[in-house]
C-alpha cells in the first residue's frame, strides 16, 4: 500500500537530519510537529547524549528516532497497533537504528511494577488525546521505579490539558503551546 505524502515526517536534527520516515494511518496517530520537536530537543540537548529513553506511545516514531539521531544510546519504543509497530521496525531497519527496541505492548501494561528491569533518563509521554492517560502514566513511572536519578519527562497533550498531578519528586520545568498542542517538561530536582 503506497504511503501518502501526509504520512511522512522529517527528522529535524542529528545524524539523520532531514531523513524522512513514513507511518500508516492509525486512529489517534498524530506526529509531534517539527517545531515542537525542535524546541523539546533544545531543552533536552544537555542530557540527550548517551541517554536511555522510553517512548510510551511511539506512533510515527518521530520522538524516538529523533532522540537516537541526536545521540541517545537507546530508545525503547512502544505501541499497540500492529501496523504502527511494523512501520516502526521498517524505519529502524532503513535508518540502521541499532539502539531502537520496538515492542507491541500497551504502555500501562509495560509499566506494571516488576514487569521489566530498567530505568530511563528521558521518557516521552504522548498518548492519544482525550483518553486521560497522562497522569496514570506519570504515576506508573514513579511507582514502578522506571526513572533514573535525574529523569526528564516530556509530556505532549491536547492544548487545554494544563493541570497534571505530578507524582512526588517531579516538578514541571517548562510548558509551551503550539496550535492545538500543549507540551511540557517535567523533571526530578538535581
Amino acid at each position: 500500500m503506497p504511503v501518502r505524502k501526509a504520512n511522512v515526517v522529517r527528522i529535524v536534527g542529528g545524524m539523520w537530519r532531514s531523513r524522512k520516515i513514513s507511518f500508516p494511518d492509525a486512529q489517534g496517530l498524530r506526529p509531534t510537529p517539527d517545531r515542537v520537536r525542535e524546541t523539546v530537543f533544545n531543552w533536552l540537548q544537555p542530557v540527550i547524549s548517551g541517554s536511555r529513553c522510553l517512548d510510551l506511545f511511539s506512533g510515527s516514531g518521530a520522538m524516538g528516532f529523533e532522540a537516537l539521531s541526536r545521540g541517545a544510546r537507546e530508545v525503547v519504543m512502544l505501541d499497540v497497533d500492529a501496523q504502527v509497530v511494523a512501520a516502526l521496525r521498517e524505519n529502524a531497519k532503513l535508518l540502521q537504528a541499532t539502539g531502537a527496541t520496538i515492542l507491541r505492548i500497551d504502555a500501562l501494561e509495560y509499566l506494571r511494577p516488576g514487569s521489566q528491569d530498567a530505568t530511563f533518563d528521558i521518557v516521552f509521554v504522548d498518548p492519544p488525546y482525550h483518553h486521560d492517560l497522562v497522569n496514570p502514566c506519570l504515576n506508573a513511572l514513579v511507582a514502578g521505579n522506571w526513572l533514573s536519578h535525574t529523569p526528564q519527562i516530556f509530556i505532549e497533550a491536547e492544548r487545554e490539558l494544563t493541570a497534571f498531578d505530578l507524582p512526588t519528586g517531579l516538578s514541571l520545568e517548562r510548558s509551551k503551546t503550539a496550535g492545538q498542542v500543549g507540551f511540557h517538561l517535567a523533571r526530578a530536582p538535581d
